[in-house]
């Protein structure tokens, strides 16, 4: 499974942007997705993931209310909405795939075995 990410860029404080995952592969709808980020100097950290078997969606507490995750498993794309762009939610931004979770979704990185390259946001004013 290949996935690239898309649709980052420079914004201002209280902007919106919406991130794309394009993935390549069969299958896609029972891969679980996550959307990762990593700030400057920092760790990466779970944001959002999605088990579409069961229609799980998770959420970090620091994206809940203003991100949202959304998926169309027919053109095989996952996409990350945000609002409310704060200048902490900068960092580079990757979606990663896992293959037939059983139950729910986590936001722990090394439970997840396919990565995109990432998409930088700024949030700057």
């Amino acid at each position: 499974l290949r996935l690239v990410e898309s649709g980052g860029g420079i914004v201002q404080p209280g902007d919106s942007l919406r991130l794309s995952c394009a993935a390549s592969g069969a299958a896609f709808g029972l891969y679980t997705i996550g959307w990762f980020r990593q700030a400057p100097g920092k760790e990466r950290e779970g944001i959002a993931c999605s088990n579409s078997l069961q229609s799980t969606t998770k959420y970090a507490e620091s994206t809940k209310g203003r991100f949202t995750l959304s998926r169309d498993n027919d053109k095989k794309t996952v996409f990350l909405q945000m609002n409310s762009l704060a200048p902490e939610d900068t960092g580079v931004y990757y979606c990663a795939a896992e293959w037939l979770v059983a139950s729910g979704c986590t936001l722990q990185e090394d439970s997840y075995n396919y990565w995109g390259q990432g998409t930088q946001v700024t949030v700057s004013a």
